[in-house]
């Protein structure tokens, strides 16, 4: 087979498959809103029902509903049907994924689901089958043509069923008024949830590892001082530990230079008054957009009465996962 005729394969499927997603605006009726509504007056979880690859497809559309503020998980039918029907109470909602609608072992357990009295939506190609006729909600996911070309393996079929899941899960989001911050309560190890939940003083550095001089100690001073705790610079605060200014190890460099003495040069005549700060309950999120702002390294971080509580880095940052 060459280059072309492959090219050409792939372009089939994907062309199939799209075709099948297009044809899912044509299902956004009143069953659409009814599922959603007892979606969003379930209280207890929503739970997803799928075999086979409707299972996976399953897996991750609860995955997706439970990530966006509408509690969900995946039963496997089999499972359910040697004991763990035991996790659905009649609190919950049923999504019950089937393409034909006549999977043995989902048919299998519905008695047992009918008598508990669960609501139940079902996503299906066939609104005659068993499946379609108990529930309280049908979705039509059925499709013309699987991308596979011997019509057998679940291909579009599966594609039309994760995105009408993603409709749904999405559709949820916006009606409870899901926000990014909650999405990042849910995804604490991630990036997001690091940007959005993370503050400045979960990253500073402060009490002993805070690098600070009085404003009348000279350069050498303030290079031990720098050199002691690594964060390359060093706040000079007054008496009252309030911030006068900062200096950093790229105004040593230009004080070099200019063959200033660090001897004998006070810090005061070379620092840089009102230094660029943060609060210590800012996200750390706003500690990146203003080293990037302001092109610096570091951070001094003041409290309302300017007073020093703190100090960090752009490597602090990164190891905390906030970029």
């Amino acid at each position: 087979m060459n280059q072309s005729a492959i090219k050409e394969i792939a372009r089939s499927v994907i062309e199939t498959e799209l075709n099948e997603v297009s044809r899912l605006l044509e299902r956004l009726d009143d069953n659409f809103i009814k599922a959603c509504e007892i979606m969003l007056a379930c209280k207890g979880r929503i739970i997803v029902i799928g075999m086979g690859k409707s299972g996976h497809i399953g897996s991750k559309i609860a995955a997706t509903l439970a990530s966006t503020g509408s509690p969900a998980f995946f039963v496997h039918p089999a499972e359910a049907s040697h004991g763990d029907l035991g996790m659905i109470t009649p609190e919950d909602v049923l999504l019950i994924i089937s393409n034909s609608g006549e999977t043995f072992e989902v048919n299998q357990i519905l008695p047992g689901l009918l008598r508990l009295g669960v609501k139940t939506i079902a996503l299906t190609s066939n609104s005659k089958s068993t499946l379609a006729r108990h529930a309280d909600v049908f979705i039509d996911v059925g499709i013309e043509q699987e991308a596979c070309p011997l019509g057998l393996a679940p291909t579009s079929s599966t594609t039309v069923a994760l995105v009408m899941g993603d409709v749904l899960a999405i559709s949820l989001l916006e009606a409870r008024g899901f926000t990014r911050e909650d999405f990042a309560r849910s995804h604490p190890a991630g990036q997001l949830g690091r940007q959005l939940l993370l503050t400045i003083a979960d990253i500073m550095h402060a009490g002993k590892e805070l690098p600070c001089v009085d404003e009348k100690a000279s350069i050498n001073d303030g290079i031990l001082e720098m050199t002691g705790k690594r964060l390359g610079m060093v706040a000079i605060t007054n008496s009252s530990n309030q911030v006068l200014g900062v200096y950093t190890d790229g105004d040593l460099r230009r004080t070099l230079e200019l063959g200033q003495d660090p001897a004998k040069t006070p810090l005061s005549e070379v620092m840089h008054r009102d230094p660029v700060s943060v609060k210590q309950d800012e996200l750390a999120v706003n500690a990146v957009n203003k080293m990037q702002a302001h092109r610096i390294q570091g951070l001094l971080v003041i409290d309302e009465n300017n007073q020093l509580v703190g100090a960090l880095n752009f490597q602090d940052l990164l190891q905390a996962g906030v970029v």
